[in-house]
């Protein structure tokens, strides 16, 4: 009798077993012989670019099954196209991250309808970087600091890829805070296609991040003629690099304490600069190894030496640090809110 009652148990717990394997099987062998795709809303050649290019070669051998990751260009509307293809259009299969800019969790907050995505409902893997709002000019132009800029009795022709960019909404900030001229020209498709729109003369100047312009602009940073040479006049924060160490930092010429509040609520997007992310019903066990990958190529000493060696900044932040941030930026008070209306207003070309 007793072992009439003992078989069909054992029975029973082998199939319990054996139900939860598969499932964890499954997680951590889903990406064998499989290709996750890294699409970048920006052109080669830029700061975004770069940052998917290096975690890319790294982040592969940190995924269960070693898949093969492949790094593809989605540009248009300063990376707005990339960033609604992942909330909308891409396969939420845990194969597909977006990598964009994440001033436009800022665009959302203030109402803009061309962004077509809720930034609770997509999938942050992590941030390889802070970021460093930056502006510079190119030396042809005559002006050589802030106070030449400042004082400069004319428009000056900033290079931007759209609304909700760096390059877009700072010199818009600057010139309804502080009395600047800038004048933004739109329509580039990344950082390498504005430098070279600054050297043509076509624009004569920009504003995106410092870890990016001291990589992708340094030979124009180094240049000895006054045809290629760009000159950094204004920076967000303290860096020790020789070319910005002594520049006037914008908290502190921006005045008016409504003014200030306004522009740190733009700038928290900063502190989670280039984020990786998945498209909205990515299964959560796949986001996770993804997320444990990413932090582990954060520590990875092949990626580390690499970043170095291409002088990028590399300071990680982690999915669930994103998830906080993006709280922030989606509670900015509605003081806040009126005071960058004005970013919502299309510039004159």
């Amino acid at each position: 009798m007793k072992g009439k009652i003992w078989l069909p148990m054992v029975a029973v717990i082998g199939l319990i077993l054996l139900a939860g394997a598969p499932a964890s099987s499954s997680t951590h062998d889903f990406y064998n012989g499989k290709t996750i795709r890294f699409v970048v809303g920006f052109a080669a050649g830029g700061g975004y670019d770069l940052a998917a290019r290096i975690v890319g070669r790294h982040m592969g051998k940190h995924i269960p099954g070693n898949p093969t990751i492949v790094v593809e260009n989605m540009t248009g509307a300063g990376s707005l196209i990339a960033a609604n293809y992942t909330a909308n259009s891409a396969k939420p299969d845990g194969l597909f991250v977006g990598i964009w800019n994440g001033a436009f969790v800022v665009r959302q907050a203030l109402g803009d309808k061309a962004v077509r995505f809720d930034a609770h409902k997509l999938g942050w893997i992590g941030a390889p970087t802070l970021g460093t709002p930056v502006c510079g000019i190119m030396a042809y132009t005559g002006l050589k600091s802030w106070n030449d800029v400042l004082a400069a009795n004319r428009e000056i022709k900033m290079g931007a890829t759209a609304p909700g960019s760096t390059y877009d909404d700072l010199p818009q900030i600057l010139n309804k805070t502080v009395g600047t001229k800038f004048k933004v020209i739109t329509g580039y498709e990344g950082t390498g296609t504005i430098l070279v729109a600054m050297r043509r003369k076509e624009v004569e100047g920009g504003c995106w991040t410092w870890e990016s312009m001291r990589t992708t602009a340094r030979a124009m940073l180094d240049a000895k003629d006054a045809d290629n040479k760009i000159i950094p006049f204004l920076i967000h924060s303290r860096w020790e690099d020789p070319e910005v160490k002594d520049l006037p930092l914008i908290p502190d010429v921006i005045k008016g304490e409504d003014s200030l509040s306004a522009y740190r609520a733009w700038g928290a997007s900063y502190d989670f600069q280039r984020p990786f992310s998945v498209p909205p019903g990515t299964p959560k066990e796949r986001l996770q190894l993804l997320r444990k990958a990413f932090a582990g190529t954060m520590k990875d000493p092949e990626f580390i030496a690499e970043a170095k060696k291409s002088k990028f900044e590399a300071t990680y932040v982690s999915g669930e640090q994103v998830e906080k941030y993006v709280d922030q930026i989606l509670s900015m008070t509605p003081r806040a809110n009126e005071l960058l209306s004005f970013l919502m207003v299309k510039p004159k070309k």
